[in-house]
């Protein structure tokens, strides 16, 4: 089989194409012929050695894809061969099959695309978790979403309408933000036209925001912080800036403020039958046209430095995908 390989850390360039031996499905596994995977922000930072999780070496980027399963281990129920799952880990998705614990696999409903499917589990499952677990934001309540053009932010301006919220867009352009209104943001700021503290107060009349969604940190996060009212959650995702900000507790303290974070990643592994409960959510809205999951484009595996580096550009409006099999 064909693999995306990671042999030496570094950028999208030194990447490359290997013919592997095809997986066999140990005790509890299965394996799935990839036929459309979905690269994330932190790939860029994972083959570059700078995120969290250091797979060893040689690794195939991609955290998620959608396929079908083509054999089953030992052990094996409640999934069978010809299913089509969305397949949920942290790297190893950019090859033509891989051998992963059926814990990874949620059922595909009828009727939704394989290239909607691919993308749901990391951005949507973050969201989800982040909004419903982590912030438990209710009917009515503001949200403001820092970069919510990008996979991530689109994902949360989505999940925030389905569960009541009244969704702000923040972002860098003004085409950005009608990407964000199309997803149904309710107002949005240009956070390089407009000071994103004096925004958000103006736009919740001084009263200021319930939740902030901050994928992005950088110099952004303290004004958004700020913005907060009474009892206000900021959600910390990630920091697509680079930076990772250092907040003035005083702030914290004087607003009542929860600064949450939200690691996806560990949720799956210590809350397994939430995560599951949260897919196949996803998988429903998804099925019933409730959620969009724009796709941003879908490449070759041939043309992987470029999908990546759409990316690493950060010019991605929603998901970036990888066609591996038919």
């Amino acid at each position: 089989m064909k693999a995306l390989l990671c042999t030496r850390l570094g950028g999208p360039e030194d990447l490359s194409i290997a013919d592997l031996p095809d997986p066999r499905p140990g005790p509890g596994e299965a394996v799935v012929g990839i036929t459309v995977a979905a690269l994330n922000f932190f790939d860029t930072l994972i083959i570059a050695g700078r995120y969290q999780v250091k797979p060893a070496l040689p690794f195939s980027p991609g955290g998620e894809a959608c396929g079908v399963v083509t054999a089953l281990g030992e052990g094996v129920t409640g999934f069978a061969v010809g299913e089509r799952v969305i397949v949920h880990v942290t790297s190893g998705t950019c090859r033509e099959a891989i051998a992963v614990d059926t814990r990874h696999l949620t059922r595909v409903p009828d009727g939704l695309s394989d290239e909607t499917a691919a993308g749901l589990t990391i951005t949507y499952g973050t969201t989800l978790h982040a909004l419903r677990d982590r912030a438990r934001i209710q009917p009515g309540e503001t949200l403001a979403v820092l970069g919510a053009s990008g996979g991530v932010g689109l994902a949360a301006v989505e999940i925030g309408k389905i569960l009541g919220a009244r969704v702000i867009a923040c972002a860098s352009s003004p085409d950005k933000l009608d990407t964000a209104r199309e997803h149904g943001a309710d107002d949005c700021v240009d956070y390089v036209a407009d000071d994103v503290r004096a925004a958000l107060k103006r736009l919740t009349e001084g009263r200021g925001v319930d939740v902030v969604y901050d994928a992005v940190g950088g110099d952004n996060a303290e004004p958004a912080l700020r913005s907060l009212g009474w009892k206000g959650r900021y959600l910390v995702i990630g920091f697509a800036a680079g930076e990772i900000p250092k907040f003035p507790l005083n702030v914290v303290m004087l607003k009542g403020v929860d600064v949450q974070g939200v690691h996806w990643g560990a949720f799956v592994e210590r809350e397994p039958e939430a995560h599951r409960a949260n897919q196949e959510q996803l998988l429903a809205w998804a099925a019933e046209g409730r959620l969009k999951a724009r796709i941003h484009g879908v490449l070759p595996l041939a043309d992987y430095a470029e999908a990546l580096g759409i990316l690493k550009r950060r010019e991605v409006r929603g998901k970036v995908l990888v066609r591996i099999g038919a």
